[in-house]
Parts: structure tokens; sequence; C-alpha cells
């Protein structure tokens, strides 16, 4: 009896000791993949201020966040599928038949979910190819709007009025982006038939020399305004084309406050910004004469 009572004691201290030995490893898995993760981030931190410090230019530093936001990404999901099968095998749960199952199921969804994979593809490239980047302005897919978040999976854009886009890279065939380098913006201006162009091409050149001087604007200007001449002879109006080398971003900006300055600068030299014109016709009979149009006059502003 005393020999049976301290085998079962043995094999209770075996099965607590073998219990207590699998919650450490786990404990000590679960500790390593959170130290990876924290060393990990902070070395890409690291990394990605180093890199911020000998950048050039603005464009580089958002080039390196979007690759640094990517890089969390990737770490995470690798770190933590590794840390999960680790933990399964430390708890007596074979792994082999996961994986072989993993990859029958990886094979039917490639082919269930092509797009999936088109995804994940296509944002590699963007990202590779230097495409898009957090903080562009771009249009993909018939949106529009700034890049908030760009993942392997998709692009997360926000446009003028607030409302939020998640394109799926893989519908991305082409992409405008409009925040490298430079911008133009291009302007077209209406005047009347019966302005005389060479003072209208003077009038404009002063509102672009006087923008540049602006110094709430000058640091947006590139260059000076460059005239393109008469682009159309419009049925009521005469088009004149011209535009400004501005910097990135600032293409909309600098437009309308041309726009605005040009508008005061006509009124004050007399020139005309044709409209369309309303002309009321009262019919005709077929002897050719027309009716007469009454017309209700207030007696009250005749008197006066």
């Amino acid at each position: 009896m005393p020999m049976d009572y301290l085998n079962t004691a043995a094999d209770y201290l075996g099965e607590w000791r073998a219990l207590i030995v699998t919650a450490l490893h786990v404990l000590l898995i679960l500790g390593l993949a959170w130290l990876v993760l924290r060393v990990s981030h902070k070395a890409i931190g690291r990394l990605r201020r180093h890199m911020e410090q000998e950048a050039d230019d603005a464009e580089q530093i958002k080039r390196l966040n979007t690759l640094a936001r990517v890089a969390r990404y990737v770490i995470v999901v690798v770190v933590t599928l590794v840390a999960a099968m680790l933990v399964l095998s430390e708890i007596g749960i074979s792994i082999a038949p996961i994986l072989a199952t993993a990859g029958v199921l990886g094979i039917a969804i490639g082919f269930g979910a092509q797009s999936l994979v088109k995804d994940y593809f296509t944002g590699l490239f963007l990202l590779l190819e230097n495409q898009v980047r957090q903080g562009d302005v771009i249009e993909v897919a018939g949106k529009g709007g700034l890049v908030e978040e760009m993942t392997l999976r998709y692009i997360r854009l926000r446009d003028y009025e607030g409302s939020v886009h998640y394109v799926p890279n893989g519908s991305i065939d082409t992409v405008t982006n409009r925040s490298r380098g430079f911008a133009y913006a291009v302007i077209n201006v209406r005047v009347a038939y019966r302005e005389a162009i060479d003072e209208v091409y003077a009038l404009m050149h002063a509102v672009a020399a006087a923008l540049r001087t602006d110094p709430d604007w000058a640091d947006r200007i590139v260059g000076d305004l460059e005239m393109a001449g008469v682009d159309q002879l419009g049925e009521s109006a005469l088009v004149i084309l011209c535009r400004f080398k501005v910097r990135a971003l600032e293409q909309w900006g600098v437009r309308r406050e041309f726009l605005y300055r040009l508008k005061k600068a006509f009124d004050a030299a007399g020139i005309e910004i044709p409209f369309p014109h309303l002309t009321v016709y009262a019919g005709q009979n077929k002897d050719g004469s027309a009716p007469p149009l009454r017309l209700l006059q207030d007696v009250s502003q005749a008197r006066s």
C-alpha cells in the first residue's frame, strides 16, 4: 500500500513538473516573441530616423515612413505565426499535419482567392518601384485623395470631402501621383473678343509678378508665368491658356489665388469676362409678324 501511494504521488508530481515546464516554455516563447517585436520596432524606428537625417528632401522621408510601416506589419505577422507554431508544438499539438493542411488549403485558397494574391503582389511592386507613399495625393481606380495608409493589400485614401476610400492594390492599373517634385497650375482665362490680346497678356503678367513677390506665395511658386497663348476661339470668348510651375500639391491654391487677383485686375481695367446671355424670343406668326411682348411695369418705381 505505501509503495502504491508513493508511485501515485510520483506520477502526480511528474505530471505537475511536466505541466510547469511546458508552461515555462510557453511563457519563454511568448516573452521572446514580445522581445523580438519590441527590438525590431525600435531598430526600425532608429534606422528610419537615421536615414531621415541623411535624406535630401521630404519625398525620401515619406518613402521611408511608408517602408517602415510595411516592415513593421510584415515582422508582426511572421513573428506571430512562428510563436503560434512553437506554442502548439510545446503543448503537444503536432504542427506537421497543420502545415500539410495549410499547404493544401493554401493551394485551394490560391485558386479561389486570386484577387487577394494579386493585391499582395501589386502592393509589393508599388512599394519596390516607389510609386505610392504615405502622404501622397494620388488618383487610382477612379478614386483620388490623400494616402493615409498603405499596406501590401490596400491603399486608404481620404478625399477633399473627408470620405475614406479603401482601394485594393489588385484593382490598380494606373497610378496618377500629384506629389512628386513639382506641379503645374494650369489656368484657362476667358476674355471678350473686343479686348486687345496684348493688353490682356501684359495685365496677366503683372498680376503674376505681384503674386510671386507676395511673401505668402513666393515659396510656393517655382517659376514665372508661362503664357501658352490663345488656346480656343470659343463661341462667345477667347480662351487664353497659361500656367505656373509650383511646388507639389500647391497647384490648386496658386490657381485660385491667381484667378482671384486677376478678376479684381480685370474689373479695374474694364476688361470684360464674358458669360452666357439669354435672349427672350416671343415667337413669330406664319405671315412673318411677331406678336407684341407684354411687359408688366412697376407703377411705383415708374413714378419715382
